[in-house]
């Protein structure tokens, strides 16, 4: 599936492209809401993912004008605005999902995600790691016997390493993932969570590889 990636923030921009393409998407890259008109007309893309305050036209007007034009790709926008009137805005102009800077990557791809089963008719989009089962739309673990529920991001960072399974994880890549690529707390929350996760999930659910990162453990 191909996407185009609409920011002028070009690292940010291309950092969204990386991502993408490590999650089996394609992605075009573009900076101005010219460009953005002219490949969404042109192009054919599962999503777009667009951002609001863009130079040559803003993401409101690239929304208003594709819409007007029959164009029906599922549109994300991005902003660093807050405020409900400002997604009010961007969902009246014919977006169909928003999402605030800084954001979680995996938080984005699962939006996509959605975005594009809506148009295929694919609803299941759960990972399961041995007797774990992962349910994005729930925000559940299913342990077999039962389930669980799980705050957003203990979600975000489970969903991760299960995606990941059995490779390690290094705790660089659960930040930029997960807390954001501009994060400048302490990452030693990577731990606090993992530590959330092992309660709620049992303790050999997720190893620790000393040196290297964390893994999703297939217990079954």
């Amino acid at each position: 599936m191909r996407v185009l990636v609409v920011d002028d923030e070009v690292r940010l921009a291309e950092s969204i492209a990386r991502g993408l393409v490590a999650e089996g998407f394609d992605a075009d890259v573009v900076h101005d809401g010219r460009d953005a008109l002219w490949r969404a007309r042109e192009g054919e893309y599962a999503a777009i993912v667009l951002d609001i305050m863009l130079p040559g036209r803003n993401g409101y007007e690239v929304c208003r004008e594709l819409r007007s034009d029959g164009v029906t790709t599922p549109i994300l926008m991005l902003t660093a605005k807050d405020g409900e009137y400002d997604e009010a805005e961007g969902l009246d102009t014919g977006a169909d999902d928003y999402l605030r800077k800084p954001f979680s990557f995996v938080v984005l791809v699962a939006r996509l995600r959605a975005l594009t089963r809506r148009g295929t008719g694919t609803t299941d989009n759960t990972v399961t790691v041995g007797t774990i089962t992962l349910d994005p739309g729930r925000l559940q673990a299913s342990l077999g016997t039962g389930s669980v529920e799980l705050t957003r991001r203990e979600f975000a960072v489970a969903d991760f390493l299960a995606r990941r399974h059995p490779d390690v994880v290094s705790k660089s890549s659960l930040l930029d993932a997960v807390w954001g690529l501009d994060f400048d707390g302490d990452p030693n929350i990577v731990e606090v969570y993992i530590g959330y996760l092992r309660k709620k999930l049992g303790r050999e659910s997720i190893r620790t590889v000393r040196g290297a990162g964390y893994q999703f453990v297939d217990a079954s």
